[in-house]
């Protein structure tokens, strides 16, 4: 089959059927988009864990005036406790460093964190206890700190940031697997209309392709047009359904980023990446569902 007869096939089946080929590319661009922001969610909550994970600390709070663990009932961390604790903590082989906070290091930064808040007028540096704040070189490691250190004389308690993001963390995964969830539907939506599409158009071309079997044309020549017509609508919704992430990452680059300077933000690689899945997404699901519809509907 000659290509210019082919693609003035084409022009002229997506012009007969201008009303549904539109709505076409518009359902497949939004469903490719919604697609889109769920990769995309998943690339920032692996960017946000390993912004945050990096960061991870171990903090072991020593026992102050107001510790009412068990292991504080000795009183107040010993110069002599809180030298060993330190030592111990620096011989751990998955200890990075150690650094240490007195009290009133702890209320400065305290006072810093919360210094708009009306809290911060009504606590005094010994309310807050001194502590260690251990780096280490494998965060997965933590629970080798809290288990050798918890419950130990002199200290209150050990505390893993780890476990506190550990719930942001499952709760930021709901919500991209929801994301990807619902894209995943909506591309499927949109292989059922091009389905439904084409196959109005079988029909109302159905003399065409008649007169075309009767003067000897094969199966794939008059299939191939319809076929082409489908993936035609997939490409241009994924064209804006790239359009449409690079948008967003711009919007994310000027206006999120400078507000939210405590972690990091997925980059453009991350959005051809996407991209590129969604080409992939749109060319599968538009040529299933084609193969399938014309096989069934177009009788040649």
């Amino acid at each position: 089959m000659r290509a210019g007869f082919l693609l003035s096939e084409v022009r002229i089946g997506l012009r007969r059927n201008l009303t549904m080929t539109f709505a076409v590319i518009v359902t497949t661009a939004i469903s490719l988009s919604l697609l889109g922001i769920g990769l995309l969610s998943n690339s920032q909550v692996n960017a946000m864990k390993d912004y945050w994970y990096d960061k991870i600390e171990v903090s072991v709070y020593l026992c102050g005036s107001l510790s009412e663990s068990p292991s504080c009932a000795g009183g107040v961390v010993s110069p002599e406790q809180r030298l060993v604790i330190k030592s111990d903590l620096e011989a751990l082989p998955v200890v990075q460093s150690v650094f240490y906070e007195s009290q009133s290091e702890a209320y400065a930064r305290f006072q810093e964190r919360f210094k708009d808040s009306a809290i911060a007028q009504n606590v005094t540096a010994d309310q807050l206890p001194e502590s260690f704040r251990v780096k280490l070189k494998d965060p997965t490691q933590y629970a080798v700190v809290v288990s050798a250190f918890s419950g130990r004389p002199g200290v209150d308690i050990v505390q893993d940031q780890r476990s506190i993001l550990e719930k942001f963390f499952k709760l930021l995964n709901v919500l991209r697997n929801g994301a990807l969830l619902v894209g995943l539907f909506s591309v499927l939506t949109a292989g059922l209309l091009i389905s439904n599409t084409l196959r109005i158009a079988a029909f109302n071309r159905r003399r065409e392709t008649g007169v075309m079997k009767l003067v000897g044309a094969s199966s794939w020549s008059i299939q191939l047009p319809f076929l082409l017509e489908g993936i035609f609508s997939a490409l241009i919704g994924w064209v804006f359904a790239t359009g449409l992430l690079a948008g967003l990452k711009s919007v994310v680059d000027t206006k999120v980023a400078p507000l939210l300077t405590f972690t990091n933000f997925f980059g453009w690689n991350e959005v051809w990446i996407a991209s590129a899945w969604l080409l992939l997404a749109g060319l599968g699901v538009s040529t299933v569902a084609s193969a399938v519809t014309l096989r069934r509907y177009l009788k040649v």
